[in-house]
């Protein structure tokens, strides 16, 4: 299992009961996501689209409207999964929330997202990921942050971006560098350096020195948020990322299938630009959008006054 990036964390009774899935056969599963686009979807329709499309998994979610975000309707997953029967399906609980959790798994999801854009269902406890056959995949700001969640069980982590849902890149592209950054001066630390980092970022010191052993995440490593372009797709590719996820706002254009089709492709073929021009041709729709505020704009142009 090490041969393809899956390190046993744990190896413990204590912590794997063995009629689960060991850490690593989770991790091992996940790895299949690598070099691929990950959809979300609110609908039968959209989720036909993304997997003709090519979409190498999709994240079921209720429609936005008002009142406390939670996991998706049971019935709704049930009927995406019996449409969908090539890709694995993605649904969302809340944050700590461990009888959402039980309840997907029960209904048969292949993965559950303990999802931080939804409401808060426990501020200080997430899921003990442990206790269940499915993988998790989880979301983080920063490497500390990231090292916590895969402690708990989780065998993806997703780097979050802007949660607006406004196309706004520029938030994921600090964090994304930042994980990456953090794992760079990592790697170049003397072995005597690493108790006083992982003291520092808060994660466990284990898992902190298999981090610098390998370079880069001990798991699968996603981007998500203001990933609306091929461009965008290939961008986070670049800057080390396993793949992308992408909002159900890409369906919201006269041709979603091309759409998501043209950032499957980005994410293929991401140090291509002859394919990256090819797959942004024709899609305006995508391409126009808010620019940046008036604040982010002064405070990059402060920045660069010396």
């Amino acid at each position: 299992m090490e041969d393809d990036g899956a390190v046993t964390v744990y190896s413990g009774s204590a912590i794997t009961d063995t009629k689960k899935n060991p850490f690593s056969i989770k991790v091992g599963i996940a790895q299949m996501l690598r070099g691929g686009a990950i959809a979300e979807v609110t609908t039968i329709d959209q989720a036909k689209i993304a997997e003709s499309a090519g979409a190498c998994c999709i994240v079921v979610s209720d429609p936005k409207g008002p009142g406390i975000s939670r996991m998706p309707d049971p019935s709704l997953i049930k009927e995406i999964k019996q449409a969908v029967t090539i890709i694995p399906v993605v649904a969302k609980a809340r944050v700590g929330h461990f009888v959402e959790a039980q309840i997907l798994e029960a209904i048969g999801v292949d993965y559950i997202d303990e999802n931080e854009i939804l409401a808060l269902a426990d501020e200080d406890n997430f899921v003990n990921k442990h206790n269940f056959r499915v993988p998790f995949v989880c979301g983080c700001r920063d490497l500390g942050e990231a090292l916590r969640r895969v402690r708990e069980g989780a065998a993806m982590i997703r780097t979050q971006g802007d949660l607006s849902g406004t196309g706004d890149i520029v938030e994921t592209v600090r964090n994304v560098r930042k994980v990456m950054g953090d794992i760079r001066i990592l790697s170049n630390m003397d072995d005597d350096e690493v108790f006083t980092f992982s003291k520092k970022i808060g994660a466990p010191y284990d898992i902190v020195a298999q981090t610098k052993q390998m370079g880069r995440l001990p798991v699968v490593h996603f981007a998500s948020g203001g990933i609306v372009t091929p461009a965008d797709a290939a961008l986070m590719m670049q800057l080390g990322c396993d793949g992308v996820f992408v909002g159900s706002d890409i369906f919201n254009c006269s041709d979603p299938y091309k759409k998501v089709r043209a950032i499957v492709q980005a994410v293929r073929n991401f140090n291509d630009p002859h394919i990256l021009a090819t797959a942004s041709s024709g899609l305006e729709e995508a391409m126009g959008g808010l620019n940046v505020n008036e604040n982010r704009v002064e405070r990059f142009v402060n920045a660069e006054t010396y």
